[in-house]
C-alpha cells in the first residue's frame, strides 16, 4: 500500500512539473503546435518508469528540469522535446532510430549529439580518453546544431544543482570537468548567467576550504556593500531623470568563483577587489551609454586603467558594455557597467538570446561569429588522436580572449590574455609565424616572447628559411599558434626519427649479418602490431625516438639473426631495455614502465611528481623515461610528441627497515596575513602531520599586512600532502597554499 501511495505521489509530481513546463513554453510560443513536447514526455515517462536518481526521486524529474532550463532560454519545441528525451538512448533500451522514427530527424540528431559514447566501445579506455571522445563528439554535433550544446549545458546545470546526492569522489570529478570544459564553453557562447552558476556550484566541491574562506570574506562585506549600493542606485536614478535618460539601474556583488580567481591571480585580499561591488546601468541607446559614462566620471573620480570600452570593440563572444571603476566618498570603490537592453540580454543569455532556430530564420552574421571558434577548433583538432592533447588544446581554445592589438594598418587582432608576439604572427598568417624572428611593438624592437598589452601596434619581422623552435611552445598561448608550431615540429621530427630508426636498424642488421631485403611489408606490420603500432613508419619512428631498441626489433623481423636476441630481446645493452631500473633516493620507492620493469625511469625536475599523482612517461634519448605529473606545464603545453609517450606506473609501496615509507621534498608557497604567531601556527600544523621541515623562508609584503612563507618539507604521497595543505589552509589568515613544482 505504501509503495502504491508513493507511486501515485511520484506520478502527480511529474504531471505537475510537466504542466509547469508546458505553461512556460506557451508563454513565449502561444501559436505553436506543442504536441511533440507532450509525446516526448509520455515516451520518456514510459521508458524511464521505475528508474530513480541518487536522491531517490523519479529519474524523469531530471529531463523535466533540463527542459525547464531550456524553456527559460525560450528555445523551440524541438529543443524542449530533445531535452525530455536526452537520456533515453543512454539509459534505456531506446535507440536513436526509434527517436528518429517517432520524433523526426532533428530531434534524433540532437539526442545523438548529447548522448555519451557507448561505454562498451571504450571499456578499457582511461578517464581522459572517455572525457575527450565525449566532448569531441558533442563539439562535432554542435557545429551542425547549436541546440546540442545548449541541452548539454542545461543537463550539466541541473546535475550540478543536485550534486550533493553523489559520493565525494564523483562530486570532485564532475565539478572539475564543469570548471575545465562546460563553464568555459558557456563563456565562449556568451551565456554569462549559466557560466556563473556552473562555476559557483563547482567551486564548492572542487575546493571546499577556499569556497568557505571566500564566502566568509564576501559575506563579511555584504551588509555594508548592499547598503552602499542601494544608496548609489538612488543617486544614479535621480541623475538619469535629470539627464532625461530612459533606463534602469541594477546592482550586484561579484560571484564567489570570480572573486576567488582574482584573489589567486593577483595575490590580494578581498579589500583590494575593486569590482566586488558593481552597478549596471541599462539604457535604451548607445548614445545614452556614453552620456552616462561622462555623468559618472563627473560625479566620482575614475580609477586610472580601469575604463574599458567593449561597445566599440566587443569581446569575441559579442559581449558589449562600458566598464569603469570609480572612487566614492570615504574611499569606497565600485565598478559601473553601462549597456543597452539588447546588450544586457546578450551578456546574460549569449547565443540563446538570438539564435537561428528560434523562428526558423536564416543564420545571422552574429550567430556565425559566435560559432566560428567552434568550427575552427574542430577543424584544427580533427587529426588529434591523443586524448590528452585534445583536452589540453581545447582548454586553450576556451580561454577567455582579452588582449586587443593592432597591425600597422589598423586591423584589430584579438588574442588570449598572456599572448606573445608569436601568437600575433600566427594570427596574421601561418608562414609569417613559421619565419618570424622578432617584432616591433609600438616602434620598439621586442623579442618573440614579448607579452602583448591592450592597444599594442605590432609589426612582425620575418626571415626566409627560418623555422619554428620547440621553445616557442613554452610561451605561445593561442590555440592556432600552438597547433601550427606543433604540426610543423611533429612533421619534421617524425621524418627525422624515421630516418634515424632506419639507419639504426640497418646498422644492427649489418652487425649480425642479417638481411633486411627479405623482410616484407607484412613482416614489418606484424612486428609493429606486437608493439601496439600500426605501420612500418611507426615502427621506424619508435626506434628513432629511442622508445624501442633496434636490436629487439631486428629479433622480431629476422628471428634467426641471433638466437640470444631472439630469446631475450629485452636483454639489450644497446637500447633502453638493457639498463637496470633506477630506484630514487626516496627509500625503496620506484617507478616502472608498464610491461617493461627493467627500463630506466626518473622523475622530471620540472614537476617532481610524488607517489599518488597521475603520471605519464616520455622517452628521452640516452636518458631513459622521464616521468612527469599529468598536470605538469610541460605536458599540458604539449612540449612532447605523443609518439614519445609511454605508460608508467608507481611500483607497489614497500616500507623501509624503519617501518616508514620513503619521502619526497616538496616546496609550498603560503600567502598569509602578517600577524604575530602566524609562523608558530604554521609550523605546528606541519609538526602535527609528522612532516619534516627542510627549509623555511619568510618575507613581509608591501601594504595590507601580508607576508609570504616558503616551506620545503618531506612528503610521503599525495594524501599526505593534501592532509597537510588542508590543515594549513584552515589557519585564520592563510590566504592560499600553493605547491611549487620546481624545487
Amino acid at each position: 500500500m505504501a509503495t502504491l501511495r508513493q507511486n501515485l505521489t511520484d506520478d502527480a509530481l511529474l504531471e505537475n512539473k510537466f504542466r509547469e513546463l508546458m505553461g512556460k513554453v506557451r508563454e513565449y510560443r502561444p501559436n505553436d503546435d506543442l504536441s511533440i513536447i507532450e509525446r516526448a514526455y509520455r515516451f520518456s515517462l514510459q521508458h524511464h518508469k521505475g528508474q530513480t536518481r541518487a536522491s531517490g526521486e523519479p529519474y524523469l524529474i531530471h529531463p523535466l528540469e533540463v527542459s525547464t532550463v531550456l524553456a527559460e532560454m525560450k528555445l523551440d519545441p524541438t529543443a524542449i522535446s530533445a531535452g525530455l528525451l536526452h537520456d533515453a538512448v543512454e539509459d534505456t533500451p531506446v535507440t536513436t532510430q526509434d527517436i528518429e522514427r517517432l520524433f523526426g530527424h532533428n530531434v534524433a540528431h540532437i539526442v545523438e549529439g548529447v548522448t555519451k559514447i557507448a561505454k562498451i566501445n571504450i571499456a578499457h579506455a582511461h578517464r581522459e580518453e572517455r572525457q575527450a571522445e565525449n566532448v569531441r563528439k558533442m563539439l562535432l554535433a554542435m557545429v551542425d546544431d547549436i541546440r546540442v550544446v545548449l541541452i548539454k549545458l542545461a543537463d550539466r546545470l541541473h546535475n550540478m544543482r543536485t550534486l550533493q546526492h553523489l559520493k565525494s569522489e564523483q562530486q570532485q570529478t564532475i565539478s572539475r570537468e564543469t570548471l575545465d570544459i562546460y563553464a568555459p564553453i558557456a563563456h565562449r557562447l556568451g551565456m554569462g548567467k549559466v557560466r556563473g552558476e556552473l562555476e559557483d556550484l563547482a567551486f564548492q566541491y572542487v575546493d571546499p576550504i577556499a569556497y568557505k574562506q571566500t564566502y566568509d570574506a564576501v559575506e563579511a562585506k555584504r551588509a555594508s556593500g548592499e547598503k552602499f549600493l542601494h544608496k548609489i542606485v538612488g543617486v544614479m536614478e535621480t541623475k538619469m531623470k535629470e539627464n532625461s535618460v530612459i533606463g534602469r539601474v541594477e546592482w550586484r556583488i561579484k560571484r564567489l568563483y570570480s572573486v576567488y580567481l582574482k584573489l589567486q591571480r593577483q595575490q590580494i585580499n578581498v579589500d583590494q577587489v575593486f569590482d566586488l561591488l558593481a552597478l549596471r546601468i541599462i539604457t535604451t541607446s548607445v548614445k545614452d551609454c556614453y552620456a552616462m559614462l561622462g555623468t559618472i566620471h563627473s560625479m566620482w573620480r575614475p580609477v586610472p586603467g580601469r575604463i574599458k570600452d567593449f561597445i566599440a570593440m566587443p569581446r569575441p563572444n559579442l559581449y558589449q558594455s562600458l566598464h569603469t571603476t570609480v572612487m566614492a566618498d570615504g574611499g569606497m570603490q565600485f565598478e559601473v557597467q553601462i549597456r543597452t537592453e539588447e546588450m544586457h540580454k546578450i551578456a546574460e543569455e549569449g547565443i540563446a538570446a538570438h539564435w537561428k532556430y528560434k523562428d526558423g530564420a536564416p543564420v545571422s552574421a552574429e550567430d556565425e561569429q559566435r560559432l566560428a571558434w567552434v568550427r575552427q577548433m574542430v577543424e584544427w583538432q580533427r587529426d588529434i588522436s591523443d586524448p590528452n592533447e585534445f583536452l589540453s588544446t581545447l582548454k586553450v581554445d576556451l580561454y577567455p580572449e582579452e588582449v586587443y592589438t593592432f597591425t600597422p594598418k589598423g586591423k584589430v587582432v584579438i588574442l588570449p590574455r598572456g599572448a606573445c608576439a608569436i601568437d600575433f604572427a600566427y594570427a596574421i598568417h601561418t608562414e609569417v609565424g613559421h619565419t618570424c624572428t622578432g617584432a616591433r611593438a609600438n616602434g620598439r624592437l621586442v623579442p618573440l616572447k614579448y607579452t602583448l598589452r591592450n592597444g599594442d601596434i605590432l609589426e612582425i619581422i620575418t626571415q626566409q628559411g627560418h623555422n619554428p623552435s620547440r621553445d616557442w611552445l613554452t610561451f605561445a598561448k593561442s590555440s592556432r599558434a600552438r597547433n601550427k608550431i606543433r604540426h610543423w615540429l611533429n612533421d619534421h621530427q617524425r621524418q627525422r626519427a624515421i630516418e634515424i630508426g632506419k639507419k639504426l636498424l640497418e646498422r644492427e642488421a649489418r652487425k649480425y649479418r642479417a638481411s633486411l631485403s627479405k623482410v616484407t611489408d607484412a613482416d614489418y606490420t606484424r612486428a609493429a602490431s606486437d608493439y601496439g603500432l600500426t605501420t612500418q613508419q611507426d615502427l621506424l619512428a619508435a626506434i628513432g625516438y629511442g622508445k624501442y631498441s633496434a636490436r629487439s626489433i631486428l629479433a622480431k623481423l629476422v628471428p634467426d639473426s641471433t638466437s640470444a636476441v631472439a630469446q631475450n630481446p629485452d636483454n639489450d645493452a644497446g637500447g633502453l631495455a638493457g639498463v637496470v631500473r633506477r630506484v630514487f633516493s626516496t627509500g625503496t620507492d620506484a617507478l616502472q614502465v608498464e610491461g617493461h620493469n627493467e627500463l630506466l625511469v626518473y622523475r622530471a625536475r620540472c614537476c617532481n611528481p610524488i607517489r599518488g599523482e597521475e603520471i605519464v612517461g616520455y622517452v628521452t634519448r640516452g636518458k631513459g623515461v622521464a616521468v612527469h605529473a599529468r598536470n605538469c606545464p610541460n605536458v599540458t603545453s604539449l612540449l612532447y610528441e605523443s609518439d614519445r609517450r609511454i605508460a608508467v606506473e608507481w611500483t607497489a609501496l614497500k616500507a623501509e627497515a624503519s617501518g616508514k615509507p620513503g619521502t619526497y621534498p616538496v616546496k609550498l608557497e603560503i600567502f598569509v596575513d602578517d600577524r604575530a604567531g602566524m609562523l608558530k601556527e604554521l609550523t605546528a600544523v606541519v609538526s602535527d602531520n609528522n612532516t619534516n621541515i627542510r627549509n623555511i623562508e619568510s618575507k613581509t609584503g608591501e601594504g595590507y599586512g601580508e607576508a609570504k612563507v616558503n616551506f620545503v618539507i618531506d612528503i610521503e604521497d599525495m594524501r599526505h600532502l593534501q592532509r597537510l595543505t588542508a590543515g594549513l589552509r584552515k589557519i585564520a589568515g592563510v590566504r592560499y597554499v600553493q605547491r611549487v613544482k620546481k624545487l
